[in-house]
């Protein structure tokens, strides 16, 4: 379940412009490409102590660790608090993130979708490839998790599982360091909102996801952006890269020229969906949250670890 909660660096709409600066790593060799010349994905808030943001990004940490600056992790050591979007290392976490997943008691996702969705197969993508890749109670999830299980089924997701992601090793780190740590969201507040799509939209979503699957199983379809071309960007501290836009929430894009028109307004009205409530509206409750906190805490050194992708 780790793998799906969704980040973007929070808008700061409550901090000056003046208060926030873009910490560069250190000086080191001038030549074109050197990993010391690349931006960090961390940012200074000017205060006495200081306080940090640093954009994290929710791939296993083995594949970015060796990547990130000093300054960065210096940043992480000396810091009073730290601070996630949710809390890892609690079970309530786990536990409700779990719980939102599921369809209402007694039901699965036979009596929800379907018939031709429930049965669709196609190159292998079916219900027993499902349960054994990921060897889950897919049949008892949400449509709409159903399709976020779908779309990280990929080579490189099913080989890492059990190492990790950022978030939750930095989190592992904090707690061995004994540094007090806290989170500025609710499991509900990240669920609910998926689980707020109508049905008509999840049936597509899922639907069009499946297709989506298929079609990159028979080789007749590629994703634009990879999780492997998202490592390779952030690693290169290309902050400003378009790659980004696609490490929101995890969800696939579903707007593309080839739909019928009708669909073509479904898509858009998902992407619209999404944008306010996990971008807009998550930042701005983010955002109130963290100003409280520094405000509440004058004389501590807040490390916040969020997700990178905008």
């Amino acid at each position: 379940a780790l793998l799906w909660y969704w980040g973007e660096i929070i808008s700061l709409i409550f901090l000056s412009e003046a208060a926030l600066i873009h910490a560069r790593a250190p000086g080191g060799p001038k030549g074109e490409g050197s990993q010391n010349e690349l931006n960090s994905f961390l940012w200074t808030i000017k205060r006495d102590p200081p306080s940090y943001f640093f954009g994290t990004i929710h791939v296993p940490y083995t594949r970015v660790w060796d990547f990130i600056p000093e300054n960065s992790k210096k940043a992480f050591q000396q810091s009073h608090i730290v601070y996630f979007e949710l809390d890892l290392t609690d079970p309530y976490t786990i536990s409700a993130l779990t719980s939102c997943q599921l369809l209402p008691q007694g039901k699965n996702l036979q009596d929800v979708l379907p018939r031709d969705i429930y049965h669709q197969r196609g190159k292998g993508l079916y219900a027993d490839y499902l349960f054994n890749a990921i060897a889950g109670n897919w049949e008892q999830k949400r449509p709409v998790w159903v399709m976020l299980m779908v779309n990280s089924l990929t080579e490189v997701d099913i080989k890492s599982r059990g190492v990790p992601v950022l978030d939750l090793f930095l989190a592992q780190e904090a707690e061995r360091l004994r540094k007090q740590t806290g989170a500025v969201e609710k499991v509900e507040e990240q669920c609910h909102p998926l689980n707020g799509l109508n049905f008509s939209q999840v049936v597509f979503a899922l639907n069009q996801t499946l297709l989506q699957q298929e079609s990159l199983r028979a080789g007749s379809f590629q994703i634009p952006y990879t999780t492997e071309d998202l490592i390779k960007h952030y690693n290169c501290g290309d902050l400003s890269s378009i790659i980004f836009n696609h490490d929101t929430s995890q969800v696939p894009n579903f707007i593309n020229a080839t739909l019928p028109a009708h669909e073509r307004i479904t898509a858009q009205e998902i992407d619209s969906y999404f944008r306010q409530e996990l971008i807009y509206k998550r930042n701005e409750r983010m955002g109130r949250r963290v100003k409280d906190l520094l405000e509440q805490h004058p004389d501590k050194s807040f490390f916040f670890a969020f997700g990178a992708g905008m």
